[in-house]
């Protein structure tokens, strides 16, 4: 599969996403920032808290933890993913609440075997329920190098962002019935553990205990957040790249280049799943 990457080869000149004056940047620290939750030393900080690495091996996973909560705003990380025979294991970065109703913002990377690419797996839980995934192939090796994976989270709608291209949009759809992420603060979490069970090919393939220990690296932590209440009109884009609910038209043709070339799977177009009628979300806009 190294034709794939290469044949998928992208020169990027990006999109600068700046948060306005009402955002306060906090450019993070590991061990300022975060706990290191479980794996005991599976999980370590390193280069005065300026690298993290979650390792996997056939007793336990790791993961960490923010000690912060937030309510709006951007949330940035540079990721390089388990590297080789990743068959069976799960990079997860996420937002999240606690409880039955809780709300979350998903990146999970499934693993695969030596050659095939990564599966970056999309979800939004609101209140407790998810099903609302989106799968994309990456258009480069996510672990040859370290990439930002980012998410934008305001009252209006959620984007998802692999090195400053937007792959998803939801959008608060409160108009129709449908309960949006608003209210209940998030932290940040993330963890890598084993999932052969479901992760690669339905679970089809199995984790290699012989590659082990598995490991991820994370550098380069950034949040930017409210300093007060996040409105509608305190919290747009000051380069106007993202005002109201809608992407410029820039951002627009990159969500329509990864959707054609890189999305495998859309939950609002599954009609297996949903053959009695899809979710109201789905019939709101072409770009969820």
């Amino acid at each position: 599969m190294a034709a794939f990457f290469e044949g998928f080869s992208v020169l990027f000149l990006g999109i600068t996403l700046v948060m306005s004056s009402c955002m306060v940047a906090n450019c993070g620290n590991f061990y300022q920032d975060f706990d290191l939750t479980w794996g005991g030393n599976r999980a370590k900080i390193f280069n005065g808290g300026q690298l993290l690495s979650l390792s996997l091996d056939k007793t336990s996973g790791s993961g960490f933890q923010s000690r912060k909560e937030y309510l709006f705003g951007r949330i940035d990380v540079q990721l390089k993913l388990v590297a080789g025979n990743s068959a069976g294991t799960v990079t997860a970065y996420y937002l999240s609440s606690q409880g039955p109703t809780h709300d979350e913002i998903d990146f999970e990377f499934l693993g695969n075997v030596s050659g095939e690419p990564y599966i970056l797996h999309t979800n939004v839980f609101t209140q407790g329920k998810g099903g609302r995934e989106q799968q994309f192939y990456l258009w480069f090796d996510p672990t040859r190098n370290f990439h930002t994976y980012s998410i934008i989270w305001k009252p209006q709608y959620i984007v998802f962002l692999v090195d400053n291209t937007p792959i998803r949009l939801f959008k608060n759809a409160e108009s129709v019935g449908v309960p949006y992420p608003k209210k209940q603060p998030m932290r940040i979490y993330s963890s890598l553990w084993n999932a052969d069970d479901w992760a690669t090919r339905g679970g089809l393939v199995k984790t290699d205990w012989s590659k082990a220990p598995f490991t991820a690296y994370y550098r380069n932590f950034n949040a930017k957040t409210c300093s007060g209440s996040c409105t509608s009109s305190s919290t747009k884009f000051s380069n106007g790249a993202l005002q109201s609910q809608e992407l410029d038209a820039y951002s627009r043709r990159r969500l329509r280049w990864v959707r054609k070339n890189f999305m495998i799977y859309n939950y609002c177009n599954d009609y297996k799943r949903f053959a009695q009628g899809f979710p109201p979300e789905c019939r709101q806009s072409r770009f969820l």
